[in-house]
């Protein structure tokens, strides 16, 4: 096995590591939100608001698995729905204020989970992960 053929085992191993991680934190934070849920969330919330149509395509999924999402935030408070004012056939997604002060929660968590597995990483290293992964998500998967 080559060296570049090595370190992309390494990769793809903790890459799987740390989606595991991901999808365990969140559902510590919100034990009935999915990490698809909650990306959708945070996804609304960024954008500061959506259609349904708009996150299917974000995260290519179908409109169905979309709907279930979504129905399954509003039952929990986390998003608001209100009519498009251009098209009202279509509903505009938001989050609500229960669904903002999770993603605070979630962020702040986070964040000093970050912050506790980079103590011993100087600046320079940091912003050198931040600059790898940055280009590894802009990067065409073809």
């Amino acid at each position: 096995m080559s060296d570049r053929e090595a370190s992309m085992d390494v990769i793809q191993r903790e890459l799987t590591s740390f989606a595991r991680r991901a999808r365990q934190k969140a559902a510590q934070l919100h034990p009935e939100l999915s990490l698809v849920a909650h990306s959708m969330l945070d996804h609304m919330h960024k954008n500061g608001s959506c259609h349904a149509a708009d996150l299917a395509g974000h995260f290519m999924l179908d409109k169905s698995t979309v709907s279930r999402q979504i129905a399954m935030l509003e039952a929990e408070g986390m998003i608001v729905r209100e009519p498009d004012p251009d098209d009202h056939r279509r509903q505009i997604l938001k989050t609500s204020e229960k669904g903002l002060d999770l993603l605070n929660g979630a962020n702040r968590q986070r964040r000093a989970s970050f912050e506790r597995r980079f103590t011993d990483w100087d600046d320079a290293d940091v912003a050198q992960l931040a600059a790898y992964l940055r280009s590894y998500n802009t990067a065409d998967a073809g």
